[in-house]
């Protein structure tokens, strides 16, 4: 369930820790994202990612196939790093709705601290990405546990009996959005209305 949503140094720490990277490919996906967000796909070549990243340019072929792979490598890692932030400090063990919270709240912090600023300036599903069975399969295993909340609240009759991604729509996207509008100043979002928000997104999902 890839969620449609860095501070540059961790984006690196936090990403994936089953599969640690060698700290040049590292770099390479760090200058692409910074590269990326600054001026846009059409801005971005291969000789300004090495220049950026402080590799010779052909080094980054030995981690890459071409441009498009890297992108899509770049792909995954933000959404392995989003997938990380979006589950801190959250629990199996929680009640769903403490869960649930902890989610949208976990959210609204990268979104206004801007700590995915491909995801928040709207550029991420711009990034190609693999369509396949296997691709699906990794993006499941990275939110694997945001299915779970859902599947829970399904499975003891808590939650409206909607697709996992709908229910997405529904209740955490909307962490986001707002906390775009916030940082652009088109509206001021207060602790008490933030809480009222959690309790109102909640409240689109389950039964009444």
């Amino acid at each position: 369930m890839p969620f449609k949503i860095m501070n540059e140094h961790s984006f690196i720490i936090l990403f994936n820790i089953e599969y640690p990277m060698n700290n040049k490919k590292e770099r390479i996906l760090l200058a692409t994202e910074k590269l990326l967000a600054e001026y846009g796909f059409h801005g971005l070549s291969m000789q300004m990612v090495a220049k950026e990243a402080g590799v010779a340019a052909g080094t980054i072929y030995r981690y890459f196939e071409d441009k498009d792979d890297l992108l899509y490598q770049l792909h995954d890692h933000i959404l392995g790093y989003v997938a990380n932030k979006l589950t801190l400090n959250v629990s199996d063990e929680m009640p769903l709705k403490q869960r649930f919270r902890t989610m949208w709240l976990n959210i609204w912090n990268m979104a206004t601290r801007d700590d995915a600023p491909l995801i928040n300036r709207g550029q991420f599903e711009n990034l190609p990405r693999r369509n396949n069975h296997e691709q699906r399969l990794l993006e499941k295993k990275m939110f694997a546990q945001v299915d779970r909340l859902f599947d829970e609240g399904k499975a003891c009759g808590q939650f409206k009996d909607l697709d996992n991604e709908i229910l997405s729509v529904l209740s955490l996207e909307p962490s986001s959005c707002l906390a775009r509008k916030h940082m652009k100043g088109l509206v001021t979002v207060t602790d008490e209305a933030i809480d009222a928000t959690i309790d109102a997104c909640w409240d689109a999902i389950t039964k009444h």
